[in-house]
């Protein structure tokens, strides 16, 4: 196994044990040595791990001591949220709710400056609701590339480089929610009233239609959680 590859190997079975609590927050790793004697590899390879996973906010080294596991959500960075949506077993639950709560507070500002700055390719965006299909898939795939489009358009590129950071887990999450139509029904209605926004060039109007909208998405998936809604819904 080339060292790179193996590296990368022991950085993926740290951070899973790390997720899934193996290695509690602030517990310590075992020493260079031994990790390398586990993993079957040299010890440069394990550091070469412990460095990346250092940079995640993974871990904290201090020269002379074992590793010691930090809380990754305050030490963490975007390449952490990244790993977190790669290496767990399952999105849970608390993560989910966080992504939707800095939505309500950044998605109104990146749509008000998409609208005021590029409001066409906004009004082109959301031309095609009349063909969108009634289903989880569909409705799922639109609205994170709605989500997408709206946050390139805005002129600070972080709110893009954000999102990304959950492309790999965002649709999937995502059909669970759409796959009740009182859901879909409510979306394609906040979809119909921000186009309305967008023609009339309304910017502030704009920014409180999706700030009201997340909110009660934030809601809605709360219910869902708690199995507050009927699967005919």
């Amino acid at each position: 196994m080339a060292k790179d590859k193996s590296s990368d190997v022991i950085e993926m079975k740290i951070i899973k044990g790390i997720l899934d609590e193996t290695y509690p927050v602030h517990s310590v790793l075992k020493p260079e040595r031994e990790l390398a004697k586990d993993f079957q590899v040299g010890r440069p390879t394990v550091r070469e791990a412990l460095q990346r996973l250092e940079k995640g906010g993974w871990i904290q080294s201090k020269k002379g001591q074992p590793s010691q596991i930090m809380d990754y959500l305050k030490k963490g960075n975007l390449s952490t949220i990244v790993s977190i949506m790669r290496y767990a077993e399952e999105i849970p639950n608390e993560m989910i709710q966080h992504f939707l709560d800095w939505r309500i507070s950044f998605s109104p500002v990146y749509v008000k400056d998409a609208v005021q700055h590029q409001q066409v390719k906004v009004i082109s965006l959301l031309a095609s609701l009349e063909s969108i299909e009634d289903n989880e898939k569909v409705f799922s795939k639109f609205d994170w590339n709605l989500q997408k489009q709206l946050a390139n358009l805005s002129p600070n590129p972080l709110y893009l480089l954000t999102l990304n950071s959950f492309d790999d887990v965002y649709e999937e999450i995502a059909q669970n929610y759409f796959l009740h139509k009182s859901f879909r029904e409510a979306s394609l209605h906040y979809y119909q009233e921000l186009l309305q926004a967008a023609l009339e060039g309304d910017s502030e109007k704009a920014e409180i239609i999706v700030r009201n909208e997340m909110k009660n998405s934030f809601i809605r998936w709360g219910k869902l959680i708690l199995n507050q809604v009927k699967e005919d819904e």
